[in-house]
Formats: C-alpha cells, sequence, structure tokens
C-alpha cells in the first residue's frame, strides 16, 4: 500500500486528530512527510512489498520510521526530548487511527517505541549506518505468539509471523 492509500485509509477522527496535531506543530509537517515517505522507500527497496506483513520486515521499519522523523524533527528545533515526545504523538495517532488488529497494533507500538530508543544511540550516525544498524536489530527480532509477550522484550524488536 503506498502512502497516499494508507492517508486515506484514516477514520475521519484520525484526519481530524492528525490536523489537530500537525497545527500545533507546523514546522514537523515537512521532516515528518519526508521520513515517513524515505522510510517506505528504503523499505520497498529492501524488502519489496514484504514489510506490509507482521514480520521482521514491518519490525525494520517501525522502528527505522521513528528513528527517522526523530532525527529529522530534531534537526528544525535541536531538543531531542521534543523530537521524541512529537514522533510518539505522530506516530501512536497513527497506528490507533489505523484499522489495525490489536496484536498488530501492539507489536508496531513496541516497535516504535524501540526505534525512539535507538534514536538516541544513533545521533551521529549516517542515514546508511541506521539502516544497517536497525536491520540488524531486526534479524534478532523476537518472535511472540501473544500481546502479553511483547512486554518481555523491552529493548528488542518484536514480530509476529514469518
Amino acid at each position: 500500500m503506498n502512502l497516499w492509500a494508507r492517508i486515506k485509509s484514516l477514520s475521519p477522527l484520525g484526519v481530524f486528530q492528525f490536523g489537530w496535531l500537525f497545527l500545533t506543530h507546523p514546522l514537523y509537517i515537512r521532516p515528518t512527510w519526508i521520513a515517513t515517505k524515505r522510510t517506505f522507500a528504503i523499505c520497498n527497496n529492501l524488502y519489496g512489498s514484504n514489510h506490509h506483513k507482521s514480520n521482521k520486515a514491518n519490525a525494520f521499519r517501525h522502528a527505522f520510521w521513528n528513528l527517522l522523523i526523530c532525527k529529522k524533527v530534531v534537526k528544525g528545533g535541536k531538543n531531542l526530548e521534543k523530537s521524541s515526545i512529537f514522533t510518539q504523538k505522530v506516530t501512536d495517532l497513527y497506528e490507533k487511527a489505523t484499522k489495525n488488529d490489536i496484536f498488530d497494533q501492539a507489536m508496531d507500538l513496541h516497535n516504535n517505541k524501540i526505534g525512539r530508543m535507538l534514536f538516541l544511540e544513533f545521533l551521529d550516525k549516517t542515514e546508511t549506518e541506521m539502516i544497517n544498524l536497525v536491520q540488524k536489530r531486526a534479524e534478532m527480532a523476537k518472535k511472540v505468539a501473544q500481546i502479553e509477550e511483547i512486554e518481555k522484550y523491552e529493548t528488542e524488536l518484536v514480530y509476529i509471523t514469518e
């Protein structure tokens, strides 16, 4: 699914909430859009359409997406905490506004959080270095069979299916 199709699939309430979030943070619209488009381009290149499943490629996408939004947003404001907080708001809102299964949503929220944690570790890294490092993390992701298992892996990416 392409980015525009994802946006069009949001509920009316989700569209309103995104609108409000970006109205209150107008300088973050462009970096968020750029990071999102770039993440999809990288994932399509690395994984084809495979990153749309609940697998390791999807874990990579969510972690890298959050990491890249943080990196792009912080360039404008230079405040690491604000960048991370905004990224959490926008990505959590996205996860809640899309119509995902609850297990998939929990996995995505967890992997988003890991991406924001990696942001602080990877501040001085290039995009290529970040891609390689997140890919290594994704390869070591833990398979989970139930929502309750996700919280066991506080610092690791998780996935549901092969």
